[in-house]
This record gives structure tokens, C-alpha cells and sequence, in this order.
């Protein structure tokens, strides 16, 4: 009598497992709940796979703290299952607290247990904590088990974060051979090409991604900005636009469509510029080069209080990027603010010495100033500096030649 009935018990709890899992599946969450309710009261709460399963649907609901109790709850009852183990970790990863996550790790895989999937986690711990070496370790021995896309994102990104560029290259290329139909992949290597001024190979990579994913709003975002640097803005646009369709609420989309109107041939377009400009500043207030971009724009308008409040409120956000101070200084210097001008251009100089237009538009506006030593003193530098340029094959713009001459003839005159 006994062992039919722990016979038909086993058999009752075999068949409530069955459907707790099956209104998982069908995420009728509600049912799943209620049927989990029911047999952890039948069996005095020492069920782990009711358990196990209310802690991922908390986790899903988004009671991320909730679900950790329960999975605490799942590996008490069965201390040396490595499903409860790796979803205690998952969900510590969750709440921030990668430390802990990394311990819980380490004990799964003291019981034997190693697969992909808590390599790479590991790594994403590392990676948080910024413990870099230790994170592609983790990465590389994830890859080693089993390869994957994400494993590949994820090293190549740490490789980023070292500024160890070549290391990220060669990664992502390796990511390239194993999935060349990858569209975030190809788009990946191509904005690293990108930002290392490769453009050329850059664009070809954007353009495989393209092909596949002929709409993803990054990679035509990317492949628009290339675009826009060869100056061609009605193309740009037209990448633009089908960006704008899928992610009208990006700031950097707005700011480079805004660009593009700043830049137009052969009228600038500078309404619709500041429109779409401040746009960008709207959906995203503390990105630096959006005011940057403003204070240009107000700057070509003549409008200098305005420009002035842009300049100031990049500085603001981003204080080591000398184009900011030189643009500053010339504002400045219209509102004939002549001391805090000359200040600005300092700051400047003191950030990128070797950029000689800084030196040419301070050279300009000590000679307006009457300031014929200074003027002299900073035109030096300038022609130092550009002559260098010259020398290693860099193409000058023609109005900086013209301003070099004007400049030259006008302070032989005053010092002759």
C-alpha cells in the first residue's frame, strides 16, 4: 500500500512538472504561476522544479532580486545542479554584483562543469569589473568550447577598451571568416576601420553588411557619415533618410543630417541645419560635438552670443578637445572680448600644439588687436608648423595659403 502510493505520488508530481513547463513554454505565465503555487503547498515547498521555474518568470518580469532568492532556494535543495548554479550567477550578474557572480562560477566549474556559455559570462563579469586580461582569457577559452558571434563582440570590445586596436582588428576579421553573413559583424569592423581612418575598407565592409541587411539603421548611419566626409551630402541624405524611418529618435542621426545641411553646395542651409541640430541636442542633451556642431553653425551665422553659449556648453561636457577653445577664442574675439580670447587660444595650443590653424587664428587676432610682437611670435609657429605638414605630404586648404600671405605682407608692413 505504501509503494503504490509513493508510486502514484511520483507519477502525480511527474505529470504537474509536465504541465508547469508546458504553460512556461506557452508563456501563460498566470497559469504557470498558480499550478506552481498549488504543488509547492502539496509538497510542503521541497519542489525544485517549481521553484526553479517561478524564478525565471520573476526574472522575466523583471524582479530580478525575487528570482535570485528562488534560485538560492532550487540549489539548497540540489547543491550540485549546474542549471540552479548558472542561473544564481546569471541573475548576481544582473543585479551589478559581478564579483559575486564570478565566485558562483568558479565553484560550477569546480564540480567539472565548463561549457560556453559560463566562459563567456565570466568574461562579461571581468569585462565590467575592467579586468581586462582576465576577460579575454575568459572570451578566448568560451571560443575554444564552442565559437561564437557574441564571444567575438565581446573580445573584440575589450581589445577597444585597451585601445588595443590591432588586437580588436584581428579579432573581429576572425569573426568575419566564421560568419561572413553577419551583418552587425561587417558593420563592427567597418566603423574600427572607420575610426582608424581607413575609410576605403571601412566603406567595403558597411557595404557587405548592407547587402545583407539592406535597412539596418548603424550601418547606413556609418556608411552616410563616410559619405558626408567625401562631401557628397545629397547622397548622405538619402542614406539618412532611410535611417530616419527606422530609428527617427537618434541623436547622432540628426546631428550628422544637420551637418549635411550645414555643408550643402553652394548655399549652406543653415535654418534647416540648426533645426535638425537642435533636434539631436533635445534627444541626447550631454552629447559634446552636438553643441559643437551649434556653435559652428551660429558661429558662420554671426550669430556670436549664440555660438558662444554652444562652445561653452561642449567645453562644458567634453574640456580636452582643442578645436572647442579655438572656435571659442574666435567667437570671443567678435564679441571683442580680447583677453579671454587670447586665453582661449592658450588653451588650445596647450592641447594640440602642433595644429597651425589654432596658431594662424590667434596670429590674426593679436595683429587686429595691435598686438604686432605676438602676432609675429604665434605666425612663426604657423608657418613651422604648416611647412612641416607640407613636408609630409599634406594638403593645404587655399584659404589658409591666402590668410599665410595677407598676414605676411601686413606684418612686414607694421613691423618694417
Amino acid at each position: 500500500m505504501t509503494n503504490g502510493g509513493f508510486a502514484y505520488s511520483a507519477a502525480n508530481r511527474s505529470r504537474r512538472n509536465w504541465h508547469i513547463h508546458h504553460c512556461y513554454v506557452q508563456h501563460d505565465y498566470a497559469t504557470c504561476l498558480r499550478v506552481i503555487e498549488e504543488e509547492l503547498v502539496s509538497c510542503g515547498g521541497l519542489c525544485e522544479y517549481p521553484i526553479y521555474v517561478k524564478a525565471l518568470i520573476l526574472r522575466h518580469q523583471g524582479k530580478i532580486a525575487s528570482s535570485l532568492q528562488f534560485f538560492q532556494a532550487a540549489t539548497c535543495l540540489s547543491p550540485h545542479n549546474v542549471c540552479n548554479l548558472k542561473q544564481v550567477a546569471r541573475s548576481l550578474y544582473l543585479l551589478g554584483k559581478h564579483r559575486a557572480a564570478i565566485n558562483v562560477y568558479s565553484e560550477t566549474m569546480k564540480l567539472g562543469f565548463s561549457d560556453w556559455e559560463i566562459w563567456h559570462n565570466k568574461g562579461l563579469c571581468y569585462m565590467y569589473l575592467k579586468e581586462y586580461a582576465e576577460a579575454i582569457d575568459c572570451f578566448e577559452q568560451a571560443n575554444d568550447v564552442q565559437r561564437h558571434d557574441a564571444t567575438y563582440m565581446m573580445l573584440g570590445q575589450v581589445y577597444q577598451k585597451q585601445e588595443n586596436y590591432k588586437g580588436a582588428l584581428k579579432v573581429f576579421q576572425e569573426a568575419v571568416d566564421f560568419s561572413p553573413q553577419n551583418s552587425e559583424v561587417l558593420t563592427t569592423l567597418g566603423l574600427l576601420h572607420l575610426r582608424l581612418g581607413e575609410n576605403q575598407k571601412a566603406f567595403e565592409h558597411l557595404g557587405n553588411s548592407l547587402a545583407h541587411d539592406p535597412l539596418d539603421p548603424k550601418t547606413i548611419l556609418a556608411a552616410g557619415s563616410i559619405i558626408q566626409d567625401n562631401q557628397d551630402m545629397d547622397v548622405a541624405l538619402v542614406k539618412y533618410r532611410i535611417a530616419a524611418v527606422k530609428t527617427p529618435n537618434n541623436a547622432q542621426l540628426w546631428n550628422n543630417i544637420g551637418m549635411c545641411f550645414f555643408g550643402a553646395s553652394p548655399q549652406p542651409r543653415y535654418i534647416a541645419a540648426v533645426a535638425c541640430l537642435k533636434r539631436a541636442l533635445y534627444l541626447d542633451p550631454f552629447e559634446w560635438i552636438v553643441s559643437y556642431n551649434l556653435g559652428l553653425v551660429h558661429l558662420n551665422k554671426r550669430q556670436y552670443a549664440s555660438a558662444f553659449h554652444f562652445f561653452s556648453a561642449s567645453i562644458n561636457l567634453k574640456a580636452d578637445f582643442a578645436a572647442s577653445y579655438m572656435y571659442l577664442a574666435i567667437t570671443l574675439a567678435r564679441l571683442d572680448d580680447f583677453d579671454n580670447s587670447a586665453a582661449a587660444y592658450d588653451k588650445s595650443i596647450s592641447i594640440e600644439p602642433a595644429d597651425y590653424t589654432a596658431r594662424l587664428n590667434y596670429a590674426i587676432t593679436l595683429y587686429l588687436n595691435e598686438e604686432y610682437e605676438r602676432s609675429e611670435t604665434q605666425f612663426k609657429e604657423f608657418k613651422k608648423l604648416l611647412d612641416k605638414k607640407i613636408g609630409e605630404g599634406e594638403d593645404v586648404d587655399d584659404e589658409i595659403t591666402q590668410q599665410r600671405e595677407l598676414l605676411d605682407e601686413a606684418l612686414r608692413e607694421e613691423l618694417s
